[in-house]
Order: structure tokens, then sequence, then C-alpha cells
């Protein structure tokens, strides 16, 4: 895909058969959340469930369980203790998202990938924000994990994850991220004004919806959400990453038209998700 070419969407959302059922449409897992941060976690699911996954599982520290699940009716809410405890929840999953609010209990992002990369786990993975942060440290070993993985940083998430300064990035958004994408071997989806989509083999897509009203605290965690769901629907790495980027934008728009930039906030464009696939469609 050229940096022109607006993504396939319709073909990413064939028409359901009449006799489908939930199972058909994926089961997607998220890890999110700690103590102070759930809205990440209940906006990533809703945004999931919005964009078309059938099951979508947040996994939520133990003692935050109950009150989750109040927020979130149509998700199934698993609470963990340890890594141990995520397992059987995962090992069953389509698509797997790791990092939205995640906070004290990013620690548990390293812990899990790298006992899924010993697994041979074989489902796609989107890591974002504290899912990112937990390889600040070392992201060598980051690269060196054998999973199909979407990492989406904003400017200084990346910054931190790979050195350059947030200045340099955005004076070469696009060379940066098709750069850091073969030397981290993952899909990258560098956000901000024209969000650069980059595979690994230098396919690359510049978004171009989307305003300055989605600059709100929860924005990145619908996007989550919305392409982890693509990818429980057997999308691949790179369409998934820029059609949920191209709708998640558009979905903005149309949020901003009702609301106005400044009062728009997360959780107005995931209302808009259903108007933004009939359109895109």
């Amino acid at each position: 895909m050229s940096q022109n070419k607006k993504p396939d969407i319709k073909s990413l959302f064939p028409k359901r058969p009449a006799a489908a059922h939930k199972g058909d449409f994926g089961r997607v897992v998220i890890l999110a959340g700690s103590a102070g941060m759930l809205g990440a976690g209940i906006l990533s699911s809703r945004a999931a469930l919005r964009t078309g996954a059938g099951l979508v599982y947040l996994a939520v520290p133990k003692e935050l369980q109950d009150i989750t699940n109040v927020a979130t009716p149509e998700g199934i809410v698993q609470g963990y203790r340890q890594i141990n405890d995520l397992f059987p929840l995962i090992n069953e999953c389509s698509a797997l998202a790791i990092g939205p609010g995640l906070g004290s209990e990013r620690r548990i992002a390293k812990e899990l990938l790298l006992y899924l990369n010993e697994t041979s786990f074989s489902a796609p993975i989107v890591v974002d924000a504290d899912g990112l942060t937990a390889f600040n440290d070392d992201r060598q070993l980051l690269s060196k994990l054998n999973l199909k993985m979407v990492l989406t940083p904003h400017p200084g998430e990346l910054s931190r994850l790979i050195g350059l300064k947030v200045a340099e990035i955005q004076a070469a958004r696009e060379k940066v991220a098709i750069s850091t994408a073969k030397l981290l071997k993952k899909t990258i989806v560098l956000k901000g004004r024209g969000t650069v989509i980059a595979s690994p083999v230098g396919e690359y897509y510049i978004n171009n919806t989307g305003n300055p009203g989605m600059a709100t605290a929860g924005s990145g965690d619908v996007l989550t959400g919305m392409m982890v769901a693509m990818l429980a629907q057997r999308a691949d790495l790179f369409q998934a990453a820029a059609a949920a980027v191209y709708l998640h934008g558009l979905a903005g728009d149309l949020a901003a038209k009702e609301t106005g930039e400044y009062s728009l906030v997360a959780s107005d464009i995931i209302k808009l998700i259903p108007e933004a696939l009939k359109k895109g469609i």
C-alpha cells in the first residue's frame, strides 16, 4: 500500500451470514487498566465491540474486577493476580491488546509477551501505551520477540523507545516510522496528525482523517480497541492497522461535527464508530 491509497475497508467487513454467531467474529482479549486508570480498558473494550468483535474479554487486576464489570455490560471481565491467571483466557483468543492504562501494572506486559514468545503464540497482538513503556530500557528484546505485533506509539512514547528526540521524530515522521518498523521487525503506527502506518517490509500509509479535537485523553485507547477487533476478524496486521486508523479518524471527524473540537471526548468517537463504518464500507 502506498501513502495515497485508502485502506480497502469494505473487504475487511464482508456481509455477515444469516446463520452467524458471536464466535464467528473473533474472541478479543484486552489487558488494560489499573487503579485510577480503569477508563482506558473500558474505552478499548467498548470500541472493540462497536467495531464488530464477537466476544471481548477485559483483563484487569482482581481487586478491580467487580467495579469494572458494572461499566462493561457487553464485555466479559476477567480478574488476575499474576500472569498465570491469564494463560487459559489468552490461549483461546483470536487477537490480544496489551497496554492501555496499565500504569504500575506495566511489568506484566513484558512478562506476558516473553511467555507468549516461548509458547509460539500465533494470534496478532496490539501493544500500546504502558505496554510499550515496559520496553523502554530493552528495545533489543522487543525486536527479538517473534510475535505478530502492531506497536502504536505517539511521538513521546516512540522517543523513549528508540532514543530520538520528539522534534526529530516529528520532522521526519514517515522516515522514522518506516525505519523503526524495520529495526523492531514490527508494524508501527506512529500516531499524531497524519498518522503513519509502516510495516517491516517497507509498506506504509499516511492517514488523512481526524482532527485536533481528537487530542484528548482516551482517544488512543479507542483506536487500540478498534484495531484489535479488526485483527480478531482475521485482517492482516498492516491492513487492520491502516483501516482502524482511517475509521478512528473518520469517527472523530463525525463526532467533531456534533460536539465541536473543543468539547470532543473519547466516548464521542466510540458513539460514531457505527456511522464511520457505514461511510467507510
